[in-house]
């Protein structure tokens, strides 16, 4: 199965280019983030019209996320259990935001995930994401307690960059959001929870980005961050077979400022042969026959 995730900036915008990446890239599952559409607006023909079906959540012209699927798609779910809520207005009851979209999909929990920018360090919604992201780190491990076989994929924009290797200048980020130690550790604490980053082994080092701002030239000069990642429990890591960033995505006229990220996975039926067959080779390693 090909597992990918894209924040789109605008679904109906871009929903061209996605349909033909989606023909000429034979992903199984794409979530899609920052829709910026209601459910009515949603271009879902365009998808069944390939062979994708679509689960959507969005309530205005911003956020919105979507998983469109040709191998299932199932128990959807338009919030984790214990997901915040946010309003401009702290006398207001907070309003859950259109960020999180889950669903079964060829026996696999896909998350569709758009983490909160956090804007300032000294802003409101940067207290948002940070609970944000505990909340999603405590359901999600609670996941794992519950199943530690689960196959669950955390995917999508987190908006943060993990280490100074996902930013072009460091430097340049130092007291802004995105790279902030609070970020950072709340990130490492998804990834301590029993979720791995599974692209990084097959993109390393500096310079490898998803996403570019479309001012002063960033994508030309190579000026990105890191910030869209798929993160797997263990059951799931084990399965991953290969991965990459696809750059090309980002160039031409009307391209989206993130790039797509996509993940191979083996069947899980070769997963537990390839362990099975490791599992026998130790035995008779330490048998010494």
């Amino acid at each position: 199965m090909r597992l990918a995730t894209w924040n789109v900036n605008s679904v109906r915008s871009r929903v061209d280019r996605i349909v033909d990446w989606l023909g000429r890239s034979d992903v199984d599952v794409l979530a899609i983030q920052e829709t910026k559409c209601k459910d009515e607006q949603f271009p879902y023909q365009r998808f069944a019209d390939i062979g994708y079906e679509v689960a959507h959540v969005g309530h205005s012209q911003w956020n919105g996320v979507a998983i469109a699927s040709r191998v299932g798609l199932t128990d959807v779910r338009t919030e984790f259990e214990h997901q915040p809520g946010f309003h401009k207005d702290p006398a207001e009851t907070p309003v859950v935001e259109a960020r999180a979209l889950g669903a079964v999909c060829g026996g696999v929990r896909v998350w569709s995930l758009y983490v909160p920018n956090g804007r300032t360090l000294d802003d409101p919604h940067y207290r948002y994401k940070l609970d944000w992201l505990a909340a999603l780190r405590d359901d999600a491990r609670s996941w794992l307690d519950a199943d530690p076989q689960a196959q669950v994929a955390l995917v999508g924009d987190w908006n943060v960059a993990p280490t100074d290797d996902d930013v072009w200048d460091p430097a340049l980020f130092e007291g802004r959001t995105h790279t902030s130690p609070a970020e950072r550790a709340a990130f490492e604490a998804v990834v301590d929870a029993g979720y791995a980053d599974v692209v990084r082994p097959f993109t390393p080092g500096p310079g490898v980005y998803t996403y570019w701002d479309y001012t002063q030239l960033r994508f030309p000069r190579r000026e990105g961050l890191r910030i869209d990642f798929v993160l797997a429990s263990p059951a799931l890591a084990a399965r991953v077979a290969g991965a990459e960033i696809d750059r090309q995505e980002r160039k031409g006229k009307g391209a989206s400022d993130h790039a797509p990220v996509v993940v191979d996975l083996s069947a899980a039926s070769e997963t537990r042969s390839a362990s099975a067959a490791s599992a026998t080779r130790s035995a008779s390693a330490a048998s010494g026959s």
